[in-house]
């Protein structure tokens, strides 16, 4: 998850960077290459700024290892030309033995609210899986807020709860 965080507040720097100084046409990079670990590596960049003042910097890199592993990270940040934002980052591994691993998280800002999400999933060699995702939106207008988690486990099956809040914290039906 930390390293998920990093690649979205990359991705936000780059954001900030990146639209002040590029044209409107687009900018991209594409790289594959042999590593030394016997697999390939594949990173692909773009960047692109709209003729209104919104852009978006994004990225991914995919690794294998010549053995049946391999990862992907990736990362995205936008800003509209009205000054929304957003970000999401998210990271991927699948093993020789079939397991495979997930973390994502994401998050965006406008004048009506905000949103943040982050969860992960995961399946071991012997295909268990386990899954959670927790949510919290937050309106602009009147500061109140939902916050949802939901889980699943193949042995028990899924959860989810969702809670609402007004601008003070208390708890308030959630419609």
């Amino acid at each position: 998850m930390v390293h998920s965080i990093k690649l979205a507040a990359l991705s936000a720097a780059l954001t900030a960077s990146a639209l002040v100084a590029l044209p409107a046409e687009a900018g991209r990079l594409r790289s594959t290459h042999a590593n030394a670990d016997g697999g390939v590596t594949s990173a692909t960049g773009v960047v692109r700024r709209g003729p209104d003042g919104g852009g978006l910097v994004r990225g991914r890199k995919v690794t294998t290892d010549g053995t049946g592993n391999a990862s992907v990270t990736s990362g995205a940040a936008a800003r509209g030309p009205n000054g929304g934002t957003a970000q999401r980052s998210g990271s991927s591994a699948v093993a020789a033995d079939g397991s495979a691993s997930h973390q994502s998280s994401m998050s965006a800002s406008a004048s009506q609210g905000n949103v943040v999400s982050s969860g992960s999933a995961a399946r071991d060699a012997s295909g268990n899986v386990t899954q959670n995702r927790n949510t919290t939106a937050t309106s602009a207008a009147t500061g109140n807020s939902m916050q949802s988690s939901t889980s699943y486990n193949s042995a028990t099956g899924a959860t989810r709860s969702t809670t609402c809040y007004d601008s003070t914290g208390a708890t308030i039906a959630c419609r």
